[in-house]
This record gives structure tokens, C-alpha cells and sequence, in this order.
């Protein structure tokens, strides 16, 4: 009857195995801890990225239109004509979500629709440099800030 007794080479090579999986766990879990603060702050970075990409695409369609009426007052019509067909380019996308998600609330939206319907007139009477068109923009403008819920 031979018994078989683990060999000390054999022993040693079991215990620098288990010491290895010990030190990768190890490292596995320092690593993890690393990592989870780092991905909760980039997360909220890629929120605050976001947010302010959001306001500033606002931004520039409340910009284009200001930009159309003040050069339609100033009789530069060919500039505004270009802003003002910005402006609608831009909002259309926003009122109809075709390509993504809109910056606009339900009730902007709601608010903002009725003003795609000037586009055509507007743009005609910027194209044959009709003084009207000044006055037009600045009513649009008015409606337009009256619709985000910004009334000056």
C-alpha cells in the first residue's frame, strides 16, 4: 500500500499559485475602486456636456432670428434673409424630433408651431428687400421668445 504525499515542490507551486489569485483579486479590487469615482464624474461631465450643448443650440436659434431682424433694420437684407432661414431650418428640426430628441418642452413646441407658417412670406419679402420685413422679424422675434416662455 503506497501512499501518495504531496511532493514539497508541489506544495510550494499549489501555495505561489494560490498567492498569485490572491494578488490579482487583490489588484482586480483596487482597480474597480479606482475606476467607479472616475466613471461617476464622467458621467456627470457627459451630463453638464449635455446641458450645455442643449442651451447653447437654444441659444443660436434665438440668435439667428435676433440677427435677421436687426439686419433687415439696418436694410442689409441678403443677411437676413440667411439668418431668418436658419432660424427656421433650425427650429423645424426642433418642432418635429425627426432626427433626435428636441431641446424644446412639450408646451414650446406647442407654442413655437405657428411661427413655421411665416416662413414663406417672410422670406419672399426679405428677397425683394421690402422694409416690411423688419418689422415682421421683430414681431417674430417677440413671438418666438413669448413661445420659450421668455416674454420681453
Amino acid at each position: 500500500m503506497s501512499t501518495t504525499e504531496p511532493k514539497a515542490g508541489d506544495r510550494a507551486g499549489g501555495q505561489w499559485g494560490r498567492r498569485v489569485s490572491i494578488y490579482a483579486a487583490v489588484l482586480l479590487a483596487v482597480f474597480l475602486l479606482g475606476l467607479i469615482p472616475m466613471w461617476l464624474v464622467a458621467r456627470g461631465r457627459a451630463a453638464e456636456r449635455d446641458a450645455a450643448q442643449r442651451d447653447l443650440r437654444l441659444c443660436r436659434l434665438d440668435n439667428s432670428i435676433l440677427s435677421a431682424a436687426v439686419d433687415a433694420r439696418r436694410g442689409e437684407y441678403e443677411r437676413a434673409r440667411v439668418a431668418a432661414s436658419n432660424f427656421f431650418t433650425s427650429l423645424h428640426e426642433q418642432v418635429d424630433q425627426v432626427t433626435q430628441p428636441s431641446d424644446l418642452t412639450v408646451a414650446q413646441i406647442e407654442g413655437l408651431k405657428p411661427l413655421l407658417n411665416q416662413r414663406d412670406d417672410l422670406i419672399t419679402l426679405l428677397a425683394r428687400s421690402d422694409p416690411a420685413s423688419a418689422d415682421r422679424l421683430a414681431e417674430l422675434y417677440i413671438s418666438f421668445r413669448k413661445g420659450m416662455g421668455n416674454a420681453p
